[in-house]
């Protein structure tokens, strides 16, 4: 079973983001929170206590949430903003991190609206294994290693992988992500969505 994941606290605080994004695609798809929760395996307490931003999801339920709506997951978490030339400081990253610390995400796109590729920059400390759902049919990962040593494991196969090293597969199965040597292993990921998508 996947680690819990917890939103990073700090200057980004996406609680309230996600909290309007679900109310509106909630409403523009004609779901009650009832039936949100049985597509999504959610429970309804959960899903009002997100709208209401009562409560900070985990990156796997936001995932399933954004699987069981047929949108991006930057569906979820993109905060509409003004088009143009944008800086992503680091210091205001989008990080979300696992419960024990050995994984992070960290989103290399502005959150101003969903889009059909995301971009990623993804840390796995020595011993960290993250194991990820399933994503929408028809998404790919296509992940470069910037550093470190991992293994990628898809549909039972697993590829060891070195800096310099990619890989493309079909990400609408579970896949596990492992740091294999005895350094942070930093990978960058594009997450490209079906054109049906969105």
């Amino acid at each position: 079973m996947a680690p819990e994941h917890r939103e990073s606290l700090g200057a980004t605080d996406l609680t309230p983001v996600v909290g309007n994004n679900l109310r509106r695609l909630r409403g523009q798809r004609g779901l009650s929170l009832e039936k949100l929760s049985k597509l999504s395996g959610v429970s309804r307490a959960m899903l009002g206590q997100i709208e209401l931003g009562q409560s900070a999801p985990t990156i796997n339920v936001l995932w399933k949430i954004a699987s069981a709506l047929g949108v991006p997951f930057s569906g979820l978490i993109s905060a509409r903003s003004e088009g143009g030339l944008q800086v992503l400081r680091a210091a205001q990253a989008k990080l979300l991190t696992s419960h024990d610390g050995t994984f992070s995400s960290r989103a290399l796109f502005p959150f101003d609206s969903p889009r059909r590729v995301e971009f990623y920059q993804l840390t796995v400390r020595p011993g960290g294994v993250e194991k990820a759902e399933a994503h929408n049919p028809g998404t790919t990962e296509n992940l470069v290693v910037a550093q470190g040593q991992v293994e990628i494991e898809v549909s039972g196969r697993r590829e060891p992988l070195d800096a310099g090293d990619a890989i493309v597969f079909e990400a609408d199965v579970p896949h596990v992500y492992r740091n294999r040597g005895d350094r942070d292993a930093v990978m960058f990921l594009v997450m490209t969505y079906a054109d049906t998508v969105g």
